[in-house]
This record gives C-alpha cells, sequence and structure tokens, in this order.
C-alpha cells in the first residue's frame, strides 16, 4: 500500500494514501483515532473503494489549530491541484475539522457527524470538551462565515434529542447555505460508531444529495448495528420499559454474552425484574446466563422496606421489593445474615462469599475458595438493632430505586438495615 507522510507538526500528521480515484478525500481523525503511525480514520473503508485519501490525524487533543492547518496546505497544494472533486469526511473533532477548513481545502461535499461548532466555554454551554480549550491555539477556533464556501454541500449526521450536540448544530446550520442534516435519535454522541459501514460511507461520498436514499441506506446499517440498539436501550429503557418485553416476544434474539456491557446489562434486568416476570428464554435471547439457586431465605431489609440481593444477573449487591423478588427468586438471591460475619449467598446448596475490587466489580467466591489480591470480601457488621455492610471503611447505601452504592462514614438511615 502506497503511503507517505506529506506534513507533520507538534499537533497533526497528514498522510497521503494513493489510490485510483477521480475524488481525493480528507479523512480527519478524532479523539479516538489519533495519529498512530501511517494509520488513517476510516481506512479500511476507504481502501475497499480504492480512494485517493489524504489522512489529517490529530496527534492531540486540539482540534486541529488554525496555525497547522495553513500550515499544511504548501504541502497538501499539490494534491489539489489534481484533482476535480474533493470530499472531506469525520466526526466529532473531525467532524469540526471538515466544516471548519471545507473553504480552505476546496471541498465540493464536507461529510461531517456530531461535529462542534468550539470547544471555547465563553461560545458554547457544553463543557465535555472545555479541559482542552487553549487560549493560544484556539482563539478564533469557532466556525464563522469566513469558512463557509457557498460551493460546498455539507452533510450533518446527528441525534436532534442529545441536547449537548444539538447545541453545536444548531450554531452551525445557521452558517451553512447548502446543509443537508441526517438525524440519528437516541444515538448520542455515537453516530459514527452506529453507522460504520463501508458502502454507507461511499454513498455518502459519491451518491447524489438525496435525503429520502441516504435514510433507507441508514436504516439497513442500523438494523445490524450493535451500538445502535445498545443506544437506543440505554436511553429509552427506563421510560418505555414495555417495549423491551414486545422486542423479546417477537424477535427470535440470540445474543452474545458480550452485546450488552455491565451498566447496560444492569439497567436492563433491573427494568425487567421489577416490572415483569423474567423467564429463562427471556435471558437466553439476551445472551445473559446464570446459575441457578435450589432455595434462598433470610432477608435484610433498608430504609425503603426493600430487601438486599445478590442479582445473578448484573452481579451486584441491589434492593428489590419483595414482589420482585416472589417473581424472580432464580435470579434474585438474599443475603444470608445472622450475625457479624462476610457477606454470603447460597447457590445450589454451596456458600459463596461477596468480594469486589476497587473498581466496584463484585465477584462471587466459593466459601473454601482462595481470593484473588485484588479482590476484598464484603463484611456485615451486626450492632444495636441494625446491620452494616462495609467494604474498606465504606459503607453500602441504597436509594429509593434500589441501587447501591458504598458511601465514606458517617452512618445514616440508607446505611443500616435491619433482619425481618
Amino acid at each position: 500500500m502506497d503511503k507517505q507522510i506529506i506534513f507533520e507538526d507538534d499537533h497533526i500528521r497528514v498522510i497521503f494514501l494513493k489510490g485510483h480515484s477521480e475524488e481525493l478525500i480528507f479523512s480527519f481523525g478524532d479523539l479516538i483515532t489519533r495519529a498512530k503511525g501511517l494509520s488513517i480514520n476510516a481506512e479500511k473503508s476507504l481502501v475497499k473503494y480504492d480512494y485517493n485519501v489524504i489522512g489529517v490525524m490529530p496527534k492531540e487533543k486540539s482540534w486541529f489549530p488554525v496555525e497547522s492547518m495553513h500550515q499544511m496546505m504548501q504541502a497538501v497544494e499539490p494534491y489539489l491541484a489534481q484533482f476535480k472533486t474533493i470530499v472531506g469526511y469525520g466526526g466529532s473533532m473531525g467532524g469540526y475539522a471538515v466544516i471548519k477548513y471545507a473553504k480552505l481545502l476546496r471541498m465540493s461535499r464536507a461529510i461531517a457527524f456530531v461535529p462542534q461548532y468550539s470547544i471555547n466555554p465563553q461560545e458554547v454551554e457544553d463543557r465535555r470538551y472545555a479541559e482542552f480549550f487553549d487560549i493560544n491555539l484556539h482563539r478564533d477556533m469557532d466556525i464563522s462565515a469566513q469558512d463557509i464556501s457557498p460551493q460546498t454541500d455539507y452533510i450533518i449526521v446527528y441525534d436532534p434529542y442529545y441536547n449537548e450536540d444539538k447545541e453545536h448544530y444548531l450554531k452551525i446550520k445557521g452558517l451553512l447555505p447548502r446543509l443537508m442534516t441526517l438525524n440519528l435519535p437516541f444515538t448520542g454522541h455515537d453516530a459514527l460508531s452506529v453507522l460504520a459501514s463501508s458502502s454507507l460511507l461511499n454513498d455518502f461520498i459519491r451518491h447524489k444529495l438525496d435525503q429520502n436514499y441516504f435514510y433507507t441506506q441508514i436504516r439497513q446499517v442500523k438494523k445490524n448495528s450493535k451500538f445502535y440498539y445498545r443506544n437506543v436501550i440505554g436511553q429509552l429503557m427506563s421510560r418505555h420499559s414495555k417495549a423491551l418485553g414486545r422486542i423479546l416476544k417477537n424477535n427470535d434474539l440470540q445474543l452474545d454474552a458480550q452485546y450488552f456491557d455491565p451498566a447496560l446489562k444492569q439497567l436492563i434486568t433491573r427494568v425487567m425484574l421489577n416490572r415483569r416476570q423474567v423467564t429463562e428464554q427471556d435471558l437466553q435471547k439476551l445472551g445473559i446466563k446464570v446459575n441457578l439457586p435450589q432455595e434462598s431465605h433470610l432477608k435484610l431489609q433498608d430504609h425503603f422496606e426493600n430487601f438486599l440481593i445478590f442479582n445473578l444477573i448484573s452481579s451486584k449487591v441491589e434492593s428489590y421489593t419483595q414482589e420482585a423478588i416472589g417473581l424472580n427468586d432464580k435470579y434474585l438471591i438474599p443475603l444470608l445474615a445472622k450475625s457479624s460475619c462476610l457477606v454470603k449467598i447460597e447457590i445450589n446448596r454451596e456458600r459463596y462469599l461477596v468480594a469486589m475490587n476497587d473498581r466496584r466489580v463484585m465477584k462471587l467466591v466459593k466459601e473454601d475458595d482462595a481470593l484473588s489480591a485484588d479482590l476484598s470480601p464484603l463484611v456485615l457488621k451486626k450492632h444495636d438493632g441494625y446491620y452494616v455492610i462495609s467494604y474498606k471503611g465504606q459503607n453500602l447505601s441504597t436509594d429509593e430505586y434500589g441501587v447501591c452504592t458504598f458511601v465514606d462514614p458517617p452512618l445514616t438511615d440508607t446505611t443500616r438495615f435491619i433482619l425481618v
């Protein structure tokens, strides 16, 4: 593969990838896809269609400073002169660069996913990137009317319900005379991950501007995107829990065990266990496997009259109503409690210690097995009239939703439990 670095300074590395296309593509990296060797953002997809590419890869989280970009121009000018069609592509920080430098780089089309207008805290309310703002680099970094080319077709893809990105979009929208907006609801800032597709990128570059066509292609990509369903579930599940029941009932899902990350798995299972009876078939469809107990008893009650359990699905200590535990007693295992001891549960007539590491990852360890170096057991302490569960000086606290966290002393009502 014919690649070479054609410009480099403290902030960017610019790489030319030779292809055989009539178009020249400027592909901008983002906070994740920063400069590493000769790699280029979206390289596999662009190589698949044999594009000529100039990859502008950031070395730092510096939002492609104007000075660096203007110094780059001497190196890229001979390449610009060879092509009539120049297209820019990037997401987030890279999306900002696509719009900011479309006129400078003579782009005929600028494709920006979830772009920023600026990271200057004086210009935007969004504070996600404020720590990267450097007045010496970014004094006039906002996208201005002087940056906009009336000959360029701009495409922006973003989630209209994600307020942080919507603020940037609205500021940019007012500047662009030729803009096609593609909405990607309930994906947050992950639009680029959701629509990771070689064929869709090729369409964005080459297909005529046809919003209906692009939405049709986007729907096809979303159907096969794990990122899309993860984001939708994460944002809507707590408000529209019945939708999960319909999905499980009407679709023959067979997800793998790594499909959901631990936080999303916990959210889904909490909603399911609180609002409906969970079946083994439901869990199998979601790629969730558990070891089932034969029986369990003895319950610690919290300040909200819920009961402490170990959730075999989320691998967390949580609290649930008696009704939820009764409906899902295969998965919600009460903590054993009689006197001061290590926190334990019983599964299939075997007892397990509940242990945790400093990253707050809980694990079950057989009562007679050795603990790994990073794990410490949770400790149940019996006081006069109540119990406390501790981990390295912090105490377990529950909230009204059943979520448990460890907090510093002193003891409060939410950190005291009674044996019912």
